[in-house]
């Protein structure tokens, strides 16, 4: 059976500054991959720092761009594949920069192709509200290491809709660059295990940490089974946490617990 050995990067790394950032990303990717990681998971608007106020239309890039080129480049050297987060600027059909921004998630391949490209549907927030546009498709999906990966955004995790999507789809491995702060601790510490277990699937919540503008990252980014269980599960600091995700335990754990199985779906005709 195959198994992904997962990483997840916990940073806030330098806010404003996409080169810094890149700068540590090819550090974190280095010690991923001499762990045995063939996925590296990085927070939220890793790219350019979450905080950045005024300047996201400046920092914002189509999803082609040049910090998808380094990502790429990155992921090639060490020989993994690389989610992160970032602000992506709408590309017109001219291949123009557009008007609508969003915050985004892309991955890249160990071969440097880009492999999927998330819009967060839920945003969270007046700063969210203010400078991006939400996205409109739900269950984003590529495949990696023989499992089916899932990305949502943060804020996304926490409505039920989201994710039950994406175990309908047969998503195996959600990923989710996060930006969680203070006080809501309670997502990374308990909600997100559960939405693990209820939807049978491995969550990997990557949150950034400390001070950033107005905001306290807690953290406690947490790599989380489908029996509920956190495989991995990072302080409050800025950490590299490894965990496996394992297609055999993930098989017996879905054949074990009925939840999708027993679903009713003509009795929650009211949700639509």
């Amino acid at each position: 059976m195959p198994s992904l050995r997962t990483a997840l990067l916990q940073t806030s790394g330098r806010p404003g500054s996409v080169a810094g950032n890149l700068s540590a990303l090819d550090g974190a990717a280095g010690r991923a991959a001499d762990a045995g990681a063939g996925l590296l998971v990085c927070p939220e608007m890793f790219l350019t720092g979450y905080a950045i106020g005024d300047e996201v239309p400046r920092l914002a890039e189509p999803a082609d761009g040049p910090g998808a080129m380094a990502v790429a480049e990155i992921a090639v050297r060490h020989g993994l594949a690389v989610l992160y987060g970032y602000p992506e600027r709408e590309s017109g059909e001219s291949g123009e920069a557009g008007e609508r921004i969003f915050n985004a998630a892309q991955l890249i391949g160990p071969d440097g192709a880009r492999l999927a490209n998330y819009r967060k549907t839920h945003l969270f927030g007046p700063f969210e509200q203010k400078w991006f546009t939400p996205g409109e498709r739900p269950v984003v999906q590529a495949e990696l290491g023989g499992l089916r990966l899932g990305i949502v955004i943060c804020y996304d995790v926490e409505f039920p809709e989201n994710v039950r999507a994406h175990a309908l789809a047969g998503t195996d491995l959600l990923l989710v660059p996060t930006a969680l702060m203070r006080p809501y601790e309670f997502v990374a510490e308990s909600l997100v295990p559960v939405r693990a277990f209820e939807n049978q699937m491995y969550v990997a919540y990557a949150n950034r940490t400390g001070e950033e503008g107005e905001f306290d990252f807690t953290g406690l980014s947490c790599l989380a089974g489908p029996d509920g269980a956190a495989v991995a599960r990072a302080g409050r600091g800025e950490e590299l946490i490894v965990g496996d995700v394992d297609r055999g335990l993930l098989d017996a754990s879905r054949e074990a617990n009925p939840y999708l199985r027993d679903r009713r779906p003509d009795l929650y005709t009211s949700l639509l």
